[in-house]
């Protein structure tokens, strides 16, 4: 009978392990071609998209894509502008939505759940039908810049920023985990004459670790994939991100080692960080 169920374990582990490594492999493979495509001539592309040969890094490989991709478009520059413009939102953002969370999760004042609701509400709302909208706002709003106060914010890096700090799903998410912060904690924090603010940075921050990297990875993903608002708001190549710069290229061999090119920062940033990427999703979970 233990012979039978150790057998019955083991066919099982196989099973799980098979159904998990085929689900690997669908996830996997879109990117394997990409790499693997982008150190292939565009002759080559066509031909071996035939057969399983497309997924092989077989043939005449070279890194001539990767050199007509920087001839093509100023790829640096567009790198440059995505990761400086994610990295702003993404470290603002964090502060910004989980400010708001915070207080309306924790303090007490008249309307606060009517404004979650709002809040709430809006994720509903798919950014394109407020996109127009928001153009023209921006476009009327003041600056100051170092010629004076001028008009329009298009053509700049804040007006990429400014209108993404503020999530309404993040701050639901956030407001959800402090929720389930003990209240002695706080309690014992206003007893010791601490105040909001400093309850804020030096008790909740400290303990909100899960869900402030779960935060940084979701806004991370959207604001490195941001095309549509780009398009509208950036017409020079000064303040282009690096996925609106594709339109440079067409699906060849140039087009895929740019698309690598675009691709490799969040792998890498998923690899060095996987573990507390899983443990913060997890914890998350279990909080939940």
């Amino acid at each position: 009978m233990q012979r039978r169920r150790g057998y019955l374990q083991i066919t099982a582990t196989l099973i799980n392990y098979g159904l998990l490594t085929i689900l690997a492999l669908i996830f996997a493979l879109p990117i394997i071609y990409l790499i693997v495509s982008s150190l292939k001539p565009d002759w080559q592309i066509t031909r071996d998209t035939a057969s399983f040969r497309a997924f092989l890094p077989v043939g005449e490989l070279s890194f001539n894509n990767y050199e007509r991709a920087f001839r093509q478009a100023p790829v640096a520059n567009f790198l440059f502008n995505s990761v400086l413009i994610t990295t702003i939102t993404v470290t603002l953002g964090l502060f910004v939505n989980s400010l708001a969370a915070f207080a309306i999760s924790r303090l007490r004042w008249k309307g606060q759940f009517f404004i979650l609701s709002i809040i709430i509400a809006t994720i509903i709302i798919p950014f394109e039908a407020v996109a127009i909208p928001l153009l023209l706002l921006v476009n009327n709003l003041p600056w100051i810049s170092g010629t004076g106060i001028s008009v329009g914010w298009l053509n700049s890096y804040h007006v990429q920023i400014f209108p993404f700090l503020a999530d309404a799903y993040i701050i639901y998410l956030f407001v959800q985990y402090f929720k389930q912060l003990p209240n002695e904690l706080f309690e014992l924090a206003q007893i010791e004459g601490a105040n909001w603010f400093q309850i804020f940075l030096q008790i909740v921050i400290p303990l909100s670790g899960p869900v402030y990297a779960t935060a940084a990875i979701m806004r991370l993903l959207v604001m490195w994939n941001q095309y549509l608002w780009p398009t509208l708001v950036v017409q020079t190549d000064k303040y282009r991100p690096i996925m609106v710069g594709f339109g440079y290229f067409y699906a060849g061999g140039a087009g895929m080692a740019y698309l690598t090119i675009a691709t490799l920062p969040v792998l890498i940033i998923f690899f060095l960080f996987q573990r507390a990427f899983i443990k913060s999703i997890t914890q998350m979970n279990y909080r939940g």
